[in-house]
C-alpha cells in the first residue's frame, strides 16, 4: 500500500535529513526538475548516502532520474545505492524501459531488479501508455499534470486534465500496475481543502496514491487514501453475511435495504485486503 511519496530534492540535505521521519509511504530523491543542472552530478553522488538514510526509517526510497543523456548513470547511482524504484519522466515509448532494464542487469547481480514508475508527460507517451503500462519492470503510471498541461499548449486546469490523466490510470488499471496521482494539479500545496477534496475524489476513481511536496500535505494522502474505520466495518459486515448466504446456497441478497452480488462483495474483500496490507506494513 503506497498512499503517499514525498518529492524531496536531491541537492537539500536539510530536507533529506528529516525526509524519511514525514510519515510518507515513499520518498522520492528528486534528481530532474527541483535541481538546477550544475549541481546534478553531485546530486547524484549523494544517493549512496540519503537512499540507506531514507530506508532506515522504514520508508521506501525512490529516485526520480533525469531523462536525458544523465539516464543510465542515475539510474545506475539510484540501483547501487539500494533504491527501491526508479521515478522516469517523460516516458512516451516502452522500448526505454525495455532498453534501461537491460543495460542495469549487470548492476544488479546481489540485489532485487530495481522498479520502474513512468511518468507521461506528453502527447506521445499519452497514446502509447498502454504499452508502457506493460513494459518491464513497471510497479506503477503517473503523470506530470504541468508538463501534459504545457505539451497541449493548455491551462493546468483540472478540466483539461482529467481526460489524460484518467487515460494514464485506465491503462495501469488494465495492466495491474499501481496508479498513482489526482485528477486536478496539486501545485498549491498550502489549500489543504482542495487538496483533500481532490485526493478524495481520485480514492474513488480507484487511485492507490499519489505524490507531494510539501510534508504538511503526508497526513492528508494518508488519510484520503486509506480505508476508513466505516469502511472497514461495511467490508467485513459483507463478507461475514455474504459467507452465510451463499452456504444457504444464494449468490445475491439484500443487506441493510442494499442489494448485494459478486462485484459488491468483490470490492468489500479488496478494501479490507488493501486495509490489512496497510496494517502490516505501517
Amino acid at each position: 500500500m503506497i498512499a503517499s511519496l514525498l518529492y524531496v530534492p536531491g541537492n537539500a540535505p536539510r530536507f533529506l535529513e528529516k525526509a524519511g521521519q514525514r510519515g510518507a509511504d515513499v520518498v522520492i530523491i528528486d534528481l530532474e526538475d527541483a535541481v538546477p543542472e550544475d549541481a546534478k552530478t553531485e546530486a547524484r553522488e549523494a544517493l549512496e548516502r540519503w537512499v540507506p538514510e531514507i530506508k532506515q526509517s522504514g520508508c521506501k526510497a525512490f529516485v526520480r532520474v533525469n531523462n536525458s543523456e544523465r539516464l543510465f548513470e542515475d539510474a545506475v547511482a539510484a540501483t547501487v545505492a539500494g533504491a527501491d524504484a526508479l521515478y522516469i519522466p517523460k516516458v512516451n515509448t516502452a522500448d526505454v524501459l525495455t532498453d534501461l532494464a537491460q543495460r542495469l542487469q549487470q548492476h544488479e547481480a546481489e540485489r532485487p531488479p530495481i522498479d520502474f514508475v513512468p511518468l507521461i508527460e506528453d502527447m506521445k507517451g499519452l497514446f502509447e501508455v498502454r504499452a508502457i503500462a506493460h513494459g518491464p519492470r513497471v510497479l506503477a503510471l503517473t503523470s506530470g499534470g504541468e508538463d501534459l498541461a504545457t505539451a497541449m499548449g493548455a491551462q493546468p486546469t483540472p478540466d483539461v486534465l482529467r481526460y489524460p490523466k484518467l487515460m494514464i490510470h485506465y491503462a495501469a488499471k488494465e495492466a495491474g500496475v499501481l496508479s498513482f496521482g489526482m485528477l486536478r494539479t496539486t501545485v498549491d500545496f498550502a489549500d489543504k481543502e482542495a487538496l483533500r477534496s481532490a485526493a478524495l475524489e481520485a480514492r474513488d476513481f480507484g487511485f492507490d496514491g499519489a505524490t507531494c511536496i510539501h510534508p504538511s500535505v503526508v497526513p492528508i494522502l494518508n488519510q484520503c487514501f486509506a480505508p476508513s474505520l466505516d469502511e472497514v466495518a461495511w467490508a467485513q459486515k459483507v463478507i461475514a453475511a455474504n459467507a452465510q448466504e451463499a452456504a444457504a446456497g444464494r449468490g445475491a441478497f439484500m443487506l441493510d435495504g442494499k442489494f448485494i452480488d459478486a462485484p459488491i462483495v468483490t470490492r468489500a474483500q479488496n478494501l479490507l485486503a488493501r486495509f490489512e496490507k496497510g496494517r502490516a506494513t505501517s
